[in-house]
């Protein structure tokens, strides 16, 4: 009994280890957007003049649009597909089709931001908003996909088969009964796709052409010339908006996050 008690501490201990490797970096970060001091070598003084710089810069605001055009048309589109294609791999059990739904997942960013770029470049196409919108929306289908196929392993299948004894059309089965009952499930999917699409650097990186830069890519650029408070600053409500939207989908969908 103590020896499975001493071995509780040592991965309690070595849990928060891991968190705090985690997050003191980030918590580093934002303490210092608050620093009034443009380099980062020492505490100065508390000053907020950094996020009003921020939001005074139109580049950066219009980078921050960008995003959010491409996250809101990608995840709509991607929990529209992934909502079928999670009813279908639930349903009809393919193994094939599971595995490679995971791929996109388990695959480095690198890798697909490559891909997707030769595909791009073999079929012609302008690279721009449009190729980053279609590209996000490929890389998020499978998040979608596995949040809406885990949340239909928790529902009463029986349901539709008394909606359709009941004289429902499968489409009114469908869209009356199935839909809401794993709402949480694609709410959840939309919420990790949209934030996917808004912190990603790696595939926009590599699909964004001309005239395309979203925020990823503004902050990179502020980093060739130094780590200054205004990009502690932006990172903050990056940070906030990430923790916000990821906390709404755990809530939605908790087995996804198990």
């Amino acid at each position: 009994m103590q020896g499975s008690n001493k071995i509780s501490r040592k991965l309690m201990f070595s849990g928060i280890l891991v968190y705090l490797f985690l997050y003191i970096p980030l918590i580093i970060l934002v303490v210092y957007s608050f620093n009034d001091s443009r380099v980062n070598v020492g505490w100065v003084g508390f000053t907020l003049k950094w996020y009003k710089i921020l939001f005074n810069d139109s580049q950066l605001i219009h980078a921050a649009i960008n995003s959010l055009i491409i996250a809101l048309i990608s995840s709509t589109v991607s929990v529209i597909l992934g909502t079928l294609a999670g009813v279908a791999l639930h349903k009809y059990k393919v193994p094939l089709l599971s595995t490679l739904i995971m791929i996109p997942v388990a695959a480095p960013e690198l890798l697909v931001g490559v891909s997707l770029l030769l595909f791009f470049l073999l079929i012609n196409f302008t690279l721009g908003m449009a190729s980053i919108i279609l590209a996000h929306t490929a890389f998020c289908l499978s998040f979608v996909t596995i949040s809406v196929k885990t949340r239909m392993h928790g529902m009463d299948e029986s349901l539709i088969d008394a909606a359709r004894d009941l004289g429902a059309s499968p489409a009114r089965a469908f869209f009356s009964v199935l839909i809401p009952t794993i709402l949480p499930g694609i709410i959840a999917g939309w919420l990790m796709a949209f934030t996917l699409s808004l912190d990603d650097f790696v595939i926009t990186f590599f699909t964004a052409g001309v005239g395309a830069t979203t925020l990823p890519l503004a902050i990179y650029s502020m980093l060739k010339m130094g780590v200054t408070p205004e990009v502690n600053a932006v990172s903050t409500v990056i940070i906030l908006c990430t923790l916000i939207l990821t906390s709404v989908a755990a809530k939605l969908s908790p087995q996804m996050f198990k």
